[in-house]
């Protein structure tokens, strides 16, 4: 089940509020509530998912009780718990999302099939839920928090339905307290719902309407060039465009998962702030899917040794296992492989030459800073290394491509609103409105505003709503990691 789906918004989302308001007397039964319904979320179609999700929270709930126990009297027993951990949760993500790629892999270099490909199905938001699990089991290890006695907490944590499919990645450290001491207002809910349908029009009203030319695009191009030449300009506008609609998709749904949790009285970190106004590549993933970097800078790269070490090529390594991890983990592709080497060149180039000291215009860092991304999503949205090489090909005019024909310019007049709101809302549009609302001395003119922004905003729920019940629908990117 998707946000984004009628079942979801008219049926599960209010039976779910009205249930949880009415046990409002305690909390344990509202937390045993979403967990129920979690549950429900994730097998909703495909009902054999939710065993490998409960084998994930049996397993991790005794793990951290083994650790828990051990982790000051015993610790090579606790180490033990964590490398055990490590051992079924990587496991498991290895086996569902990984096993067929690196079969299919040895049988291509060996030129011979050899070992046979299982064609296992990838349970959706796998990779967010096995990082979330291992962060429970880390995080006790380390004393950031205290082992969880209840088994249902622990699965309220790794299956909570906003986040269980396509994250943001939340740390148990950051949530444990919430679980039973978390606070609720009407002011917190009326944010969700704001924060929750700005989610809704951001995947429904521009990232669904952006797929339909980078899916266009992307196909011609896959088809090869002596089937369809797909310009120059046309090859950029996918590019482009997808840019934007990875962007829209991926923030709308942090959107619709972060307002869900006010809803419900939990307050998750963000997990974007306007990537695209980022002046380096460094830059880029301090704003772009926070708690997957924050993740891996607390699990993975700070026990390497982060950078503060006293060699520099220790410090290389660090950055490119941390690379190399991010590419995998978006996807058993080459393709994502070779997006994160890009990724991991950059920074380290941005940080030997000290790109944030190097006194360059501001508009020309950030051109440099688009540039790069632009080029890079095309290597995330490839489907392979054949259409990622006609894809290139394409944009910087190698395969005897023309530079312009008339659907370019079709692609942009049909969609020129879609376009144009998408590149507004990937700039703080938003945050600088309500500062200047927030300083306004008139305060019928700042009443007034605020009731146009809840006006304008049903109207675009509305709007969503409408184009779902026509069956406007794209599955979310980040469903596929």
């Amino acid at each position: 089940m998707v946000f984004s789906s009628l079942t979801f918004l008219f049926y599960l989302l209010p039976i779910t509020l009205i249930v949880y308001f009415i046990l409002s007397f305690s909390r344990p039964l509202q937390n045993f509530w979403l967990f129920l319904v979690s549950l429900v979320f994730y097998a909703w179609g495909e009902p054999v998912y939710i065993v490998l999700l409960l084998v994930s929270i049996v397993s991790n709930y005794l793990i951290g009780l083994l650790v828990g126990k051990y982790r000051l009297d015993r610790p090579k027993i606790a180490k033990g718990g964590v490398v055990l951990a490590c051992v079924i949760n990587l496991g498991i993500l290895f086996v569902f999302k990984y096993l067929g790629f690196v079969c299919e892999s040895i049988n291509t270099a060996a030129g011979s099939s050899i070992v046979p490909v299982l064609q296992i199905a990838l349970h959706i938001g796998i990779s967010f839920f096995t990082f979330q699990a291992l962060s429970y089991v880390i995080d006790v290890y380390r004393g950031d928090s205290e082992v969880q006695k209840n088994p249902f907490w622990v699965g309220l944590y790794i299956a909570f339905f906003p986040q269980l499919v396509a994250g943001p990645i939340v740390k148990y450290k950051s949530i444990a307290k919430q679980i039973n001491d978390r606070k609720f207002s009407a002011d917190v809910f009326s944010r969700g719902v704001t924060r929750f349908a700005t989610g809704v029009a951001k995947k429904v009203l521009l990232a669904n309407n952006l797929a339909v030319i980078v899916d266009d695009i992307f196909n011609l191009t896959a088809t090869g060039k002596d089937n369809y030449s797909v310009p120059v300009l046309m090859a950029w506008l996918g590019a482009i465009c997808y840019t934007m609609q990875i962007y829209m998709d991926f923030s709308g749904y942090s959107d619709m998962a972060i307002g869900l949790g006010q809803m419900f009285g939990f307050q998750f970190e963000e997990n974007f702030n306007y990537p695209y106004i980022s002046k380096s590549i460094g830059e880029f993933w301090r704003r772009w899917h926070i708690s997957l970097g924050t993740w891996f800078k607390e699990y993975v790269y700070f026990p390497l040794g982060g950078s503060r070490v006293s060699n520099m090529d220790i410090m290389v390594r660090n950055t490119l296992v941390v690379w190399l991890l991010t590419g995998i983990w978006h996807g058993a592709n080459w393709t994502f492989l070779f997006w994160g080497l890009v990724n991991f060149v950059f920074l380290i180039f941005e940080r030997l030459v000290r790109w944030d000291k190097i006194e360059i215009p501001n508009f020309w860092k950030h051109i440099y800073c688009m540039l790069i991304i632009t080029v890079s999503w095309v290597m995330f949205r490839a489907d392979s290394l054949y259409q990622l090489s006609e894809y290139f090909g394409n944009m910087f005019g190698t395969n005897m491509n023309g530079f312009y024909s008339a659907t370019t310019g079709a692609f942009v007049k049909e969609y020129a609103i879609v376009l144009f709101f998408s590149v507004l809302f990937c700039m703080p549009v938003a945050p600088w409105c309500r500062k200047k609302v927030d300083q306004l001395q008139n305060k019928f003119a700042a009443v007034s505003l605020n009731m146009l922004h809840i006006v304008a905003l049903m109207g675009v729920f509305t709007v969503s709503v409408i184009s779902l019940i026509k069956g406007g629908y794209n599955p979310f990117i980040y469903f596929n990691f």
